[in-house]
């Protein structure tokens, strides 16, 4: 039985705190204190983690992240660069898929239309410090401890 992949693409979206003016010359992992990041529940298995979604075969890897986004979350980004991926097994219907996510550091913009909504069940913006401890998967948790410095430089 042959492996199934799907190829999938998200962002880690940074905003200021509300209340928290940010300087545009922060140096890189400097006021990193200022920013909140968002975090999305699943709605099927429930797990916390950044939004992401299936890869459209026209697309690239960058409209996919946004279009995702905003999809799910009716939040819209710019991308400010890539930062990683993650790549994992699971099981879909008795079949074995292989999943690469790439990830994309995005700032905050503005609302848009959140049409997928329902795969999402929950969404939270939260402090830099607090991400890691509500992120459900390894994988992501590491990329995360790899981004996060990145945070301030946005």
């Amino acid at each position: 039985m042959g492996i199934k992949r799907i190829f999938s693409a998200g962002g880690i979206v940074v905003r200021p705190l509300i209340n928290e003016p940010v300087s545009s010359n922060s140096e890189t992992g400097s006021g990193k204190d200022k920013w909140e990041v968002l975090v999305t529940q699943h709605s099927k298995h429930k797990g916390w983690d950044f939004p992401k979604g299936h890869r459209e075969i026209y697309e690239s890897e960058e409209q996919t992240a946004l279009r995702e986004l905003e999809e799910e979350t009716g939040v819209k980004a710019e991308i400010v660069e890539r930062v990683g991926q993650t790549q994992y097994f699971y099981y879909e219907e008795g079949e074995r898929v292989m999943k690469t996510v790439v990830y994309y550091l995005m700032k905050y913009v503005g609302e848009g239309e959140a049409t997928t909504a329902f795969e999402v069940s929950d969404m939270v913006w939260l402090p830099v410090d607090q991400v890691e401890g509500k992120l459900t998967f390894k994988d992501t948790k590491e990329l995360w401890k790899k981004v996060k410095d990145k945070v301030g430089g946005v």
